[in-house]
């Protein structure tokens, strides 16, 4: 076999690992991209829960009166905020 052969047939070879090597990359950054996005989807439910615990407990502590002045002007706040969405909602439909 000639020089030239032999550095031909070596590219070669190096070419195909690097194909394989470059898939092998192409099927990791896939799993981790999914990874990422089943990640960001339980984040994105626990921050939900989270704030549904948030506003059971301050619904219980409204109940119990165990709330102080400015719990208590935060948590209306939020009740007309919901409210003035609701509204808001609801003239949406109406159109």
């Amino acid at each position: 076999m000639h020089p030239f052969e032999q550095q031909l047939k070596k590219i070669n070879e190096k070419v195909l690992l690097l194909v394989k090597k470059h898939e092998a990359l192409k099927r990791e950054n896939e799993k981790l991209k999914q990874d990422l996005l089943q990640s960001n989807n339980r984040h994105q439910t626990l921050i939900e829960q989270s704030e549904k615990l948030e506003q059971q407990t301050e619904i219980l502590k409204l109940s119990k009166g165990e709330m102080n002045a400015v719990e208590k002007k935060a948590f209306e706040k939020r009740l007309n905020q919901y409210v003035k969405e609701i509204d808001r909602c609801i003239a949406l439909l109406s159109e």
